[in-house]
Protein backbone atom coordinates (compact mmCIF):
# COMPACT_ATOMS: atom_id res chain seq x y z
CA UNK A 1 0.00 0.00 0.00
CA UNK A 2 1.66 3.34 -0.74
CA UNK A 3 0.75 6.98 0.49
CA UNK A 4 -0.44 10.11 -1.82
CA UNK A 5 3.41 11.08 -2.90
CA UNK A 6 3.86 7.42 -3.72
CA UNK A 7 5.96 6.13 -1.04
CA UNK A 8 5.22 2.80 0.32
CA UNK A 9 3.48 2.94 4.07
CA UNK A 10 3.71 0.16 6.38
CA UNK A 11 1.02 1.72 8.47
CA UNK A 12 -1.73 -0.10 6.86
CA UNK A 13 0.34 -3.79 7.40
CA UNK A 14 0.16 -3.41 10.77
CA UNK A 15 -3.91 -2.17 10.96
CA UNK A 16 -4.37 -5.41 8.72
CA UNK A 17 -2.26 -7.86 10.81
CA UNK A 18 -3.83 -6.62 14.27
CA UNK A 19 -7.93 -7.01 12.54
CA UNK A 20 -6.80 -10.81 11.67
CA UNK A 21 -5.28 -11.34 15.15
CA UNK A 22 -8.64 -10.05 16.84
CA UNK A 23 -10.75 -11.92 14.41
CA UNK A 24 -9.09 -14.92 15.51
CA UNK A 25 -9.07 -14.36 19.09
CA UNK A 26 -13.07 -13.95 18.63
CA UNK A 27 -13.46 -17.09 17.20
CA UNK A 28 -11.42 -18.50 19.63
CA UNK A 29 -13.46 -17.47 22.21
CA UNK A 30 -16.72 -17.85 20.56
CA UNK A 31 -15.69 -21.49 19.73
CA UNK A 32 -14.62 -22.40 23.41
CA UNK A 33 -18.14 -20.56 24.01
CA UNK A 34 -20.09 -22.88 22.12
CA UNK A 35 -18.23 -26.16 23.29
CA UNK A 36 -18.81 -24.74 26.84
CA UNK A 37 -22.28 -24.47 25.80
CA UNK A 38 -22.65 -28.17 24.43
CA UNK A 39 -21.29 -29.49 27.37
CA UNK A 40 -23.64 -27.86 29.86
CA UNK A 41 -26.16 -28.67 28.09
CA UNK A 42 -25.43 -32.26 27.30
CA UNK A 43 -24.79 -32.74 31.14
CA UNK A 44 -28.09 -31.31 31.93
CA UNK A 45 -30.00 -33.76 29.54
CA UNK A 46 -28.22 -36.49 31.31
CA UNK A 47 -29.23 -35.30 34.44
CA UNK A 48 -32.87 -34.74 33.19
CA UNK A 49 -32.63 -38.58 31.92
CA UNK A 50 -31.66 -40.11 34.97
CA UNK A 51 -34.30 -38.30 37.15
CA UNK A 52 -37.01 -39.22 34.52
CA UNK A 53 -35.94 -42.84 34.90
CA UNK A 54 -35.73 -42.93 38.50
CA UNK A 55 -39.07 -42.72 39.25
CA UNK A 56 -39.92 -45.26 36.11
CA UNK A 57 -40.61 -49.08 36.92
CA UNK A 58 -39.45 -51.12 33.72
CA UNK A 59 -42.42 -52.58 32.02
CA UNK A 60 -43.47 -56.54 32.98
CA UNK A 61 -43.99 -58.86 30.06
CA UNK A 62 -47.63 -59.71 30.54
CA UNK A 63 -47.90 -62.89 32.83
CA UNK A 64 -47.37 -66.05 31.84
CA UNK A 65 -45.37 -65.33 28.78
CA UNK A 66 -43.78 -68.92 28.67
CA UNK A 67 -44.42 -72.49 30.57
CA UNK A 68 -45.62 -72.87 34.21
CA UNK A 69 -44.84 -75.82 36.37
CA UNK A 70 -47.16 -77.33 38.57
CA UNK A 71 -44.63 -79.83 41.31
CA UNK A 72 -46.31 -82.84 42.62
CA UNK A 73 -44.64 -83.62 45.67
CA UNK A 74 -45.62 -87.52 44.65
CA UNK A 75 -44.77 -90.28 42.18
CA UNK A 76 -46.46 -89.97 38.95
CA UNK A 77 -49.86 -92.36 38.66
CA UNK A 78 -51.38 -91.30 42.26
CA UNK A 79 -54.61 -89.31 42.64
CA UNK A 80 -53.07 -85.91 42.95
CA UNK A 81 -50.65 -86.53 40.05
CA UNK A 82 -54.45 -87.33 38.36
CA UNK A 83 -55.60 -83.94 39.53
CA UNK A 84 -52.96 -81.78 39.00
CA UNK A 85 -52.63 -83.21 35.36
CA UNK A 86 -55.88 -82.35 34.50
CA UNK A 87 -56.08 -79.07 36.57
CA UNK A 88 -53.08 -78.16 34.31
CA UNK A 89 -54.38 -79.09 31.29
CA UNK A 90 -57.79 -76.81 31.81
CA UNK A 91 -55.14 -74.09 33.53
CA UNK A 92 -53.40 -73.96 30.23
CA UNK A 93 -56.42 -73.55 27.69
CA UNK A 94 -57.31 -70.26 30.59
CA UNK A 95 -53.70 -68.80 30.51
CA UNK A 96 -52.84 -69.30 26.60
CA UNK A 97 -49.60 -71.26 27.54
CA UNK A 98 -48.62 -74.63 28.71
CA UNK A 99 -48.80 -75.97 32.16
CA UNK A 100 -47.08 -78.77 32.87
CA UNK A 101 -46.59 -80.81 35.54
CA UNK A 102 -43.32 -81.80 37.64
CA UNK A 103 -43.25 -84.87 39.71
CA UNK A 104 -40.76 -84.27 42.94
CA UNK A 105 -41.30 -87.00 45.64
CA UNK A 106 -40.06 -87.98 48.49
CA UNK A 107 -39.81 -87.28 52.48
CA UNK A 108 -43.52 -86.70 52.95
CA UNK A 109 -43.74 -84.60 50.42
CA UNK A 110 -41.23 -82.19 51.73
CA UNK A 111 -38.74 -82.18 48.76
CA UNK A 112 -40.99 -80.93 46.43
CA UNK A 113 -42.32 -78.57 48.54
CA UNK A 114 -38.69 -76.92 49.64
CA UNK A 115 -38.06 -76.77 45.45
CA UNK A 116 -40.95 -74.81 44.92
CA UNK A 117 -40.19 -72.34 48.08
CA UNK A 118 -36.77 -72.01 46.91
CA UNK A 119 -38.44 -71.03 43.64
CA UNK A 120 -38.27 -67.47 41.87
CA UNK A 121 -41.36 -65.66 42.99
CA UNK A 122 -42.55 -64.73 39.07
CA UNK A 123 -45.69 -67.39 39.31
CA UNK A 124 -44.00 -69.65 36.69
CA UNK A 125 -43.79 -72.12 39.57
CA UNK A 126 -46.41 -73.57 41.44
CA UNK A 127 -46.81 -76.39 44.10
CA UNK A 128 -49.96 -78.98 44.21
CA UNK A 129 -49.98 -79.28 48.07
CA UNK A 130 -52.38 -81.44 50.01
CA UNK A 131 -53.07 -82.79 53.46
CA UNK A 132 -49.47 -83.36 54.26
CA UNK A 133 -48.83 -79.54 53.64
CA UNK A 134 -50.60 -78.71 56.85
CA UNK A 135 -49.26 -81.27 58.64
CA UNK A 136 -45.97 -81.73 58.03
CA UNK A 137 -45.26 -78.32 60.68
CA UNK A 138 -46.22 -80.98 63.54
CA UNK A 139 -44.52 -83.66 62.13
CA UNK A 140 -41.53 -82.06 62.07
CA UNK A 141 -40.15 -79.02 63.49
CA UNK A 142 -37.27 -79.07 61.49
CA UNK A 143 -38.72 -78.21 58.17
CA UNK A 144 -36.40 -76.37 55.29
CA UNK A 145 -38.96 -73.80 55.01
CA UNK A 146 -41.74 -72.29 57.01
CA UNK A 147 -45.41 -73.51 55.63
CA UNK A 148 -47.20 -70.05 55.99
CA UNK A 149 -44.46 -67.86 55.37
CA UNK A 150 -42.72 -69.56 52.57
CA UNK A 151 -45.99 -69.66 50.24
CA UNK A 152 -48.35 -67.71 48.92
CA UNK A 153 -52.02 -69.22 48.73
CA UNK A 154 -53.06 -69.29 45.06
CA UNK A 155 -56.65 -71.25 45.25
CA UNK A 156 -58.47 -74.16 47.18
CA UNK A 157 -59.29 -76.30 44.51
CA UNK A 158 -60.79 -79.26 46.12
CA UNK A 159 -61.60 -81.40 48.89
CA UNK A 160 -62.15 -85.29 49.20
CA UNK A 161 -62.97 -88.16 50.97
CA UNK A 162 -60.49 -90.96 51.88
CA UNK A 163 -61.73 -94.63 51.13
CA UNK A 164 -60.90 -97.70 53.69
CA UNK A 165 -59.49 -100.48 50.69
CA UNK A 166 -57.87 -104.00 51.67
CA UNK A 167 -56.72 -106.58 49.07
CA UNK A 168 -59.77 -108.34 48.27
CA UNK A 169 -58.01 -111.81 48.83
CA UNK A 170 -58.18 -111.52 52.23
CA UNK A 171 -61.39 -112.57 54.70
CA UNK A 172 -62.20 -108.60 55.87
CA UNK A 173 -65.47 -107.12 54.50
CA UNK A 174 -66.20 -104.88 57.12
CA UNK A 175 -64.43 -102.33 59.49
CA UNK A 176 -65.48 -104.25 62.13
CA UNK A 177 -63.79 -107.86 60.54
CA UNK A 178 -60.35 -105.16 60.46
CA UNK A 179 -60.26 -103.97 63.71
CA UNK A 180 -60.86 -107.80 64.94
CA UNK A 181 -58.28 -108.70 63.12
CA UNK A 182 -56.12 -106.30 64.17
CA UNK A 183 -57.15 -106.61 67.73
CA UNK A 184 -55.95 -110.67 67.63
CA UNK A 185 -52.35 -109.90 65.60
CA UNK A 186 -51.21 -106.42 66.85
CA UNK A 187 -48.48 -105.28 64.98
CA UNK A 188 -48.83 -107.79 62.06
CA UNK A 189 -51.16 -105.79 59.77
CA UNK A 190 -49.65 -103.83 57.62
CA UNK A 191 -51.15 -99.94 56.26
CA UNK A 192 -49.11 -98.40 53.72
CA UNK A 193 -49.63 -94.77 52.87
CA UNK A 194 -47.89 -92.42 50.13
CA UNK A 195 -45.53 -90.81 52.31
CA UNK A 196 -45.73 -89.77 56.24
CA UNK A 197 -47.80 -86.61 56.98
CA UNK A 198 -49.91 -87.69 53.76
CA UNK A 199 -53.66 -87.98 54.40
CA UNK A 200 -52.96 -91.38 53.53
CA UNK A 201 -50.52 -91.74 56.78
CA UNK A 202 -52.77 -89.95 59.48
CA UNK A 203 -56.02 -91.27 58.75
CA UNK A 204 -54.85 -94.62 59.82
CA UNK A 205 -53.00 -92.73 62.99
CA UNK A 206 -56.19 -91.62 63.65
CA UNK A 207 -57.69 -95.16 63.24
CA UNK A 208 -55.92 -96.76 65.25
CA UNK A 209 -56.04 -94.07 68.23
CA UNK A 210 -59.81 -94.41 67.94
CA UNK A 211 -60.36 -98.09 67.69
CA UNK A 212 -57.68 -98.65 70.14
CA UNK A 213 -55.64 -101.34 67.87
CA UNK A 214 -51.82 -101.64 66.56
CA UNK A 215 -51.02 -101.48 62.79
CA UNK A 216 -47.90 -101.17 61.16
CA UNK A 217 -47.29 -97.98 58.64
CA UNK A 218 -45.54 -98.46 55.46
CA UNK A 219 -44.81 -95.33 53.84
CA UNK A 220 -44.52 -95.40 49.98
CA UNK A 221 -43.47 -91.86 47.71
CA UNK A 222 -46.72 -92.12 46.92
CA UNK A 223 -50.29 -93.25 45.78
CA UNK A 224 -49.26 -95.79 43.17
CA UNK A 225 -46.54 -97.76 44.33
CA UNK A 226 -48.47 -98.04 47.84
CA UNK A 227 -51.61 -99.15 45.41
CA UNK A 228 -49.32 -101.97 44.02
CA UNK A 229 -48.08 -103.35 46.77
CA UNK A 230 -51.63 -103.52 48.02
CA UNK A 231 -52.81 -105.26 44.88
CA UNK A 232 -49.69 -107.98 45.41
CA UNK A 233 -50.42 -108.64 49.17
CA UNK A 234 -47.43 -106.64 50.51
CA UNK A 235 -49.53 -104.86 52.24
CA UNK A 236 -53.14 -105.44 54.00
CA UNK A 237 -54.98 -101.97 54.15
CA UNK A 238 -54.94 -98.28 53.20
CA UNK A 239 -56.81 -95.30 53.87
CA UNK A 240 -56.44 -93.23 50.37
CA UNK A 241 -57.63 -90.88 48.59
CA UNK A 242 -60.74 -91.81 46.51
CA UNK A 243 -58.92 -90.35 43.73
CA UNK A 244 -56.35 -93.06 43.43
CA UNK A 245 -58.43 -95.98 43.82
CA UNK A 246 -61.50 -95.16 42.07
CA UNK A 247 -60.56 -97.49 38.90
CA UNK A 248 -59.37 -100.15 41.20
CA UNK A 249 -62.31 -100.26 43.11
CA UNK A 250 -64.52 -100.30 39.98
CA UNK A 251 -62.10 -103.48 38.77
CA UNK A 252 -62.91 -105.18 41.50
CA UNK A 253 -58.99 -105.40 42.20
CA UNK A 254 -59.74 -103.88 45.72
CA UNK A 255 -62.53 -103.75 48.17
CA UNK A 256 -63.95 -100.91 50.27
CA UNK A 257 -64.97 -101.07 53.76
CA UNK A 258 -65.87 -97.39 54.37
CA UNK A 259 -64.92 -94.10 53.61
CA UNK A 260 -63.42 -91.73 56.12
CA UNK A 261 -66.08 -88.69 55.58
CA UNK A 262 -68.06 -87.42 58.22
CA UNK A 263 -71.57 -88.44 55.58
CA UNK A 264 -71.84 -90.84 53.32
CA UNK A 265 -69.95 -90.34 49.56
CA UNK A 266 -72.55 -89.87 46.80
CA UNK A 267 -69.70 -91.70 45.02
CA UNK A 268 -69.97 -94.71 46.91
CA UNK A 269 -73.73 -94.30 48.71
CA UNK A 270 -73.65 -98.38 50.15
CA UNK A 271 -70.70 -97.58 52.09
CA UNK A 272 -70.64 -96.39 55.53
CA UNK A 273 -68.65 -94.05 57.43
CA UNK A 274 -66.13 -95.18 59.27
CA UNK A 275 -67.50 -93.55 62.07
CA UNK A 276 -71.00 -95.23 61.45
CA UNK A 277 -68.98 -98.65 60.93
CA UNK A 278 -68.50 -98.40 64.60
CA UNK A 279 -65.05 -96.38 64.94
CA UNK A 280 -67.08 -93.26 66.87
CA UNK A 281 -66.09 -89.61 66.33
CA UNK A 282 -63.76 -90.99 63.37
CA UNK A 283 -63.30 -87.88 60.05
CA UNK A 284 -60.57 -87.41 57.78
CA UNK A 285 -60.74 -85.82 54.14
CA UNK A 286 -57.91 -84.98 51.79
CA UNK A 287 -57.51 -81.68 49.68
CA UNK A 288 -55.83 -80.14 46.83
CA UNK A 289 -54.27 -76.27 47.00
CA UNK A 290 -52.46 -74.60 44.55
CA UNK A 291 -49.46 -72.38 46.16
CA UNK A 292 -46.43 -70.01 44.82
CA UNK A 293 -43.51 -68.85 46.20
CA UNK A 294 -44.01 -65.93 48.73
CA UNK A 295 -43.33 -62.66 47.18
CA UNK A 296 -45.23 -63.68 44.23
CA UNK A 297 -46.83 -60.02 42.99
CA UNK A 298 -50.41 -59.71 44.00
CA UNK A 299 -51.27 -59.43 40.16
CA UNK A 300 -49.81 -62.21 39.02
CA UNK A 301 -51.73 -64.65 42.03
CA UNK A 302 -54.87 -62.99 40.73
CA UNK A 303 -54.38 -64.69 37.30
CA UNK A 304 -53.42 -67.68 38.46
CA UNK A 305 -56.49 -67.77 40.90
CA UNK A 306 -58.62 -66.82 38.33
CA UNK A 307 -56.95 -69.66 35.79
CA UNK A 308 -57.56 -72.14 38.80
CA UNK A 309 -60.89 -71.56 39.29
CA UNK A 310 -62.09 -72.13 35.71
CA UNK A 311 -59.89 -75.16 35.29
CA UNK A 312 -62.05 -76.23 38.16
CA UNK A 313 -65.27 -75.19 36.81
CA UNK A 314 -64.94 -76.63 33.36
CA UNK A 315 -66.52 -79.41 31.89
CA UNK A 316 -63.39 -81.61 31.81
CA UNK A 317 -62.50 -80.74 35.78
CA UNK A 318 -66.37 -81.67 36.30
CA UNK A 319 -65.93 -85.22 34.96
CA UNK A 320 -63.30 -86.09 37.00
CA UNK A 321 -64.94 -84.73 39.86
CA UNK A 322 -67.87 -86.79 39.43
CA UNK A 323 -65.25 -90.02 38.99
CA UNK A 324 -63.44 -89.20 41.83
CA UNK A 325 -65.54 -88.20 44.51
CA UNK A 326 -64.43 -84.17 44.66
CA UNK A 327 -66.08 -81.49 46.30
CA UNK A 328 -64.99 -78.59 43.76
CA UNK A 329 -64.07 -75.23 46.34
CA UNK A 330 -62.56 -72.78 43.48
CA UNK A 331 -62.19 -70.27 46.54
CA UNK A 332 -60.25 -67.46 46.87
CA UNK A 333 -56.60 -67.28 48.10
CA UNK A 334 -57.50 -65.89 51.30
CA UNK A 335 -59.83 -69.53 52.15
CA UNK A 336 -57.46 -71.46 51.17
CA UNK A 337 -55.31 -69.74 54.06
CA UNK A 338 -57.89 -70.32 56.02
CA UNK A 339 -58.95 -73.59 55.42
CA UNK A 340 -55.18 -75.10 55.76
CA UNK A 341 -54.61 -72.72 58.88
CA UNK A 342 -57.45 -74.59 60.34
CA UNK A 343 -56.94 -78.35 59.66
CA UNK A 344 -52.95 -77.79 60.67
CA UNK A 345 -54.31 -77.22 64.23
CA UNK A 346 -56.68 -79.65 64.54
CA UNK A 347 -54.24 -82.49 63.05
CA UNK A 348 -51.80 -81.02 65.20
CA UNK A 349 -53.54 -81.87 68.50
CA UNK A 350 -54.11 -85.38 67.30
CA UNK A 351 -50.01 -85.69 66.78
CA UNK A 352 -49.48 -84.74 70.50
CA UNK A 353 -52.09 -86.67 71.90
CA UNK A 354 -50.73 -89.87 69.75
CA UNK A 355 -47.17 -88.85 69.64
CA UNK A 356 -46.51 -89.98 66.24
CA UNK A 357 -43.33 -89.28 65.13
CA UNK A 358 -41.45 -90.10 61.59
CA UNK A 359 -38.35 -91.39 60.92
CA UNK A 360 -36.90 -87.78 60.16
CA UNK A 361 -36.93 -86.52 63.61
Amino acid sequence: MRTLDGEPSSMPMADRSGRTTATTSRSRAAATFIQSLRATLYAALLGLIAVTLAGVTPARAAFPDRVVRIVVPFAAGGGTDLIARRLADEMGKVLGQRVIVENRPGAGTILGSAAVASSPPDGYTLLMATFAHAVNPSLNPKLPYDTFKAFAPVALVARSFNVVVVNPDLPWRSVADLVAAAKRDPGKINYGSFGNGTSAHLAGELFKNLAQVDLTHVPYQGAAPAITDLMGGQIQVMFTTAASVASHIQSGRLRPLAVTSAARASLYPDLPTVAEAGVAGYVAESWYGLYAPAGTPPDIVAVLNQAARRAAESEAFAKLKDMEGLTIEAGAPADLDRYVRAEAERWKRLVEAANIRTERQ
